[in-house]
């Protein structure tokens, strides 16, 4: 059996070229190509109003990534970063997407466009519907549309075929609204974009610390002595982290960089709103670059933990923090014990770096008073990522690291809200003391019965149990794994509707029946019977915030995601239970009412959230307090796993381009690395290319080892010779999550493995 992706709209081949990559980031150029970008969106005056109210204290929440702002009195004027300019005024554009438009393309036209082409077209205006055995969407009401979608859903068998999706775009009041109307309905099926990426940091914080949210501020990040920056790409992903790390180096702490690639950012960063970053050299930021292999991140800190415990036997009562582990921790003994039976021919394997790199890290922790790890999809999306993660627990227990200032765990998530939308209730398997939390608000009893993440959603519909998709923001189809498993499940359903601001691929996969609702965006204002309205978002360390739009709407046509949902769940259940969705849309303060009464730390919400900055909810971890099954912070046992590939194949990771946002290319370009106009190019150490026997510039197809039988083959690649650790290869997602198979996940948390794929590169003749 063979699954393949090939080329869509692409015309990448031809036009690539290749420079050297960037020693530094940021600069004069980061300024210029966010202008450009934005410009070719929209006109000067629309630019300027998002980017003057971008991340300000009463102004837009960027709708790029979750990276805090700090102290609104200490803001800079321009609080971006080149992507979040981008982002915010790709949401900005004035092209629309009208009648006409689908009048003109059928939806299997659409289904061969790239992801870049789709986005490019503009705002949607108007509610659209492709009914069954049509090629085209066509305008239906919005009165019309929820009749649809409720008659569909009081239909079902069960309330459980049913599927609520949604990305890390939506507010807390929607997203607190969704998971309502999902349980009130009768179902705890609501995966989420967390499931695909930063799942396995919950399950592995959860255990051993009990909590599963980092536990550090920006502050803290400026103040330490020593930050790891582990499996992570801050100068593309969220850049605005390499200003505080910047104040960290200015304050005389340390970085240590853990990446398979080179990552620019890390190198070296010239902050474009300051003169030193205009004129001079900027900041070198990694004091130490490890080129891991990837995956042996796991082995990395299982060797600093073992040379740790090796300087205390060699000067006792000076390298742990006894009383620390003593009084907050559990299980230190059998940690200890398996810890010292790792064998450094393993770690050697695992990691790629050498016993003499490690130790020189651990100098670096050794004279450190406080230390933070943070990290990101090049951890959690390992098939080892939980292991991983609550090994770096016992790294920062060892000699406590946390409940201090500048020390703890920092996993940095990758989306404006989507912390904020597991806060809210968005998980499949929320604690029963949150449903109980509903049950006395609301009145009614919400199911317990755990519902499917994003992966067992997808097997859900393959296998007919699921049949109702409803996304909320985001792009599903290009997010999953096993792209085209994804495609063949969704168009399995017999309805899917999407809550969208542009178009994107998961509009071209449709159900039987396909609805597409369009919404207003973060920089639109939204005025609803109760006023002009502001909706609230948690950032990746747990500040809570306004966020209140200052365009005018794309069309009179567009209703707000609080809108669409309390009007489907009105049409959908009636007056059982007895709920005030109306109430809910016209004043979304009253949400903030129930939420406060629901959710830990939300009291008084309203009038916490109105002050400059908003608040920050209270992390237990910080008070001594641990939430876990012994009462205490855990230390873990884990056993040394590494990811290794048979002769003559690579281990892939896929990663982003820095024109890119999640699933959408701005442009065809990382010029960081780079790579110019092409994006179906794969990156390769050349040395691994030699050993290979390929050409650099040759044209392959990428194609998955997994024991299933399947062939997942991604289609017409370009080599490209790169400076990556040896064995290992790179490439843009989404055009090779199609290699990456939907059983393959990390163990406990069942993310998709989507940084740790067994290619082969299998040259095309072409």
């Amino acid at each position: 059996m063979k699954h393949d992706m090939g080329v869509k709209d692409g015309g990448d081949a031809e036009a690539l070229s290749v420079t050297p990559p960037k020693t530094w980031a940021a600069g004069v150029p980061a300024v210029a190509h966010a202008v450009e970008y934005s410009l070719s969106q929209t006109s000067p005056r629309r630019t300027a109003l998002t980017l003057l109210n971008v991340n300000q204290g009463r102004g837009i929440d960027c709708p790029g990534c979750a990276w805090p702002e700090g102290d609104p009195k200490q803001r800079h004027l321009n609080e971006y970063c080149e992507n979040g300019a981008k982002h915010i005024n790709d949401e900005a554009t004035t092209r629309r997407v009208t009648a006409d438009f689908f009048r003109e393309h059928p939806v299997s036209e659409l289904a061969q466009k790239s992801d870049q082409w789709l986005n490019q077209q503009g705002r949607l205006t108007e509610p659209v519907v492709k009914r069954p055995g049509s090629d085209h969407y066509e305008p239906i009401s919005w009165d019309a549309a929820f009749d649809l979608l409720a008659a569909e859903l009081r239909a079902l068998d069960s309330p459980n075929e049913a599927l609520f999706y949604t990305s890390g775009r939506l507010s807390n009041e929607a997203a607190f609204l969704l998971q309502l109307f999902a349980r009130a309905y009768g179902t705890n099926n609501l995966p989420d974009c967390s499931n695909m990426c930063h799942e396995s940091s919950g399950s592995a914080l959860q255990e051993t610390l009990g909590v599963g949210k980092g536990t550090v501020s920006l502050d803290d990040i400026h103040n330490a002595d020593l930050v790891f920056v582990v499996g992570q790409n801050p100068g593309t992903n969220h850049p605005r982290m390499l200003s505080a790390l910047e104040e960290t180096k200015r304050n005389g702490g340390q970085v240590v960089a853990v990446n398979p690639l080179p990552e620019a950012g890390l190198l070296r960063f010239k902050n474009p709103q300051k003169v030193r970053g205009v004129l001079g050299r900027g900041t070198a930021i990694a004091d130490q670059f490890l080129h891991i292999r990837p995956g042996g991140d796991l082995a990395l800190f299982k060797a600093l933990n073992l040379l740790l415990l090796e300087a205390e036997d060699a000067a006792p009562g000076t390298v742990l923090d006894h009383a620390y582990i003593e009084a907050n921790t559990s299980g230190f003994a059998e940690f200890a014990a398996q810890s010292r039976d790792l064998d450094w021919d393993e770690v050697r394997t695992a990691t790629g770096l050498t016993r003499d790199e490690i130790e020189q890290v651990r100098d670096r922790v050794l004279a450190s008073r406080s230390v933070i790890v943070c990290w990101a999809m090049g951890l959690t999306q390992q098939k080892h990522g939980v292991p991983t993660i609550r090994e770096i627990v016992n790294f920062l227990l060892l000699r406590g690291n946390f409940g201090k200032p500048g020390a703890g765990a920092c996993p940095v998530r990758g989306h404006s809200n989507v912390q904020g939308d597991r806060t809210m209730g968005i998980w499949e398997r929320m604690p029963q003391s949150f449903l109980d939390a509903l049950e006395r608000e609301f009145g009614f009893t919400p199911p317990t019965e755990h519902g499917w993440d994003s992966v067992d959603s997808i097997r859900a519909m393959l296998e007919g149990r699921a049949t109702f998709f409803l996304g909320v923001a985001g792009n599903f189809v290009r997010a999953a794994p096993d792209s085209e498993a994804t495609e063949r499940a969704m168009r399995r359903c017999r309805l899917t509707a999407h809550i969208s601001t542009k178009l994107n691929r998961s509009h071209t996969v449709c159900g039987d029946t396909a609805l597409i609702l369009p919404t207003l965006g973060r920089s639109d204002r939204d005025v609803q019977a109760g006023g002009e309205q502001f909706v609230t978002v948690e950032d990746s360390m747990s500040a809570v915030h306004a966020s209140r739009g200052r365009l005018e709407p794309a069309s009179e046509s567009l209703l707000s995601e609080v809108a669409i949902i309390s009007r489907l769940a009105r049409r959908t259940l009636g007056a059982d239970p007895d709920i005030p969705w109306e109430e809910f849309e016209a004043d979304y303060s009253t949400i903030r009412d129930r939420i406060s009464r629901v959710v830990p730390g939300f009291e008084d919400f309203n009038a916490r959230v109105a002050e400059p900055g908003g608040f920050v909810l209270p992390n237990p971890v910080n008070s001594g307090v641990f939430r876990t099954a012994t009462g205490k912070a855990r230390f873990t046992a884990n056993e040394l796993e590494m990811l290794t590939a048979p002769p003559g194949h690579l281990v892939l990771q896929s990663l982003r381009s820095h024109d890119q946002w999640n699933t959408v290319p701005y442009a065809p370009n990382d010029r960081y690395r780079g790579i110019h106009n092409a994006r179906r190019v794969v990156l390769v150490n050349p040395a691994d290319l030699e050993e290979l026997g390929i050409a650099d510039r040759a044209r392959v197809d990428l194609v998955s080892v997994w024991h299933d039988g399947v062939e997942r083959r991604a289609r017409d690649f370009r080599v490209v010779g790169y400076p990556t650790v040896r064995g290992a290869a790179a490439a843009y997602y989404p055009e090779t999550n199609v290699l990456v198979p939907l059983d393959s996940v990390a163990d406990i948390s069942n993310t998709p493995t989507s940084k740790g794929i067994v290619v082969r590169l299998e040259p095309t003749g072409a």
